[in-house]
């Protein structure tokens, strides 16, 4: 039985709510659910405290844990941040460049505001 089976059950068991289970562990019910459908996996030290929440050893709880598969989710959930981050950064450049074009902008509007200005004061006088 694979970890989030194991977890589905046991809390299931207990006759507890993924929010209830979550308020134990200092987790939101949405990382509960996740666990339980396999699509993240708890630390260590939560990890710890479900063992002892559910006085079980480690090894009973995270046996047939498939550590290569944990491994390659860490590690896609890494690169994510890591896209995340680039796409911040990106768009605070673009936004600085923006802000600085628009300034660039203004003061080209106001220099050919005032030659046009002063072409219109030579025509009078």
């Amino acid at each position: 039985m694979k970890f989030n089976e194991k977890l589905l059950e046991m809390r299931k068991k207990q006759g507890l709510s993924q929010e209830e289970l979550g308020m134990e562990l200092q987790v939101s019910r949405q990382t509960i659910s996740k666990w339980e459908a396999g699509q993240s996996y708890p630390d260590f030290q939560r990890l710890v405290m479900l063992s002892d929440y559910f006085n079980i050893t480690l090894d009973e709880l995270v046996k047939n844990i498939d550590v290569q598969d944990i491994r390659e989710r860490n590690l896609t959930d890494e690169k994510i941040s890591s896209i995340f981050l680039d796409v911040e950064r990106v768009k605070n450049i673009c936004s600085d460049i923006i802000k600085y074009l628009s300034i660039l902008g203004y003061f080209i509007l106001g220099f050919t505001s005032i030659v046009f200005v002063i072409a219109i004061i030579r025509k009078i006088l």
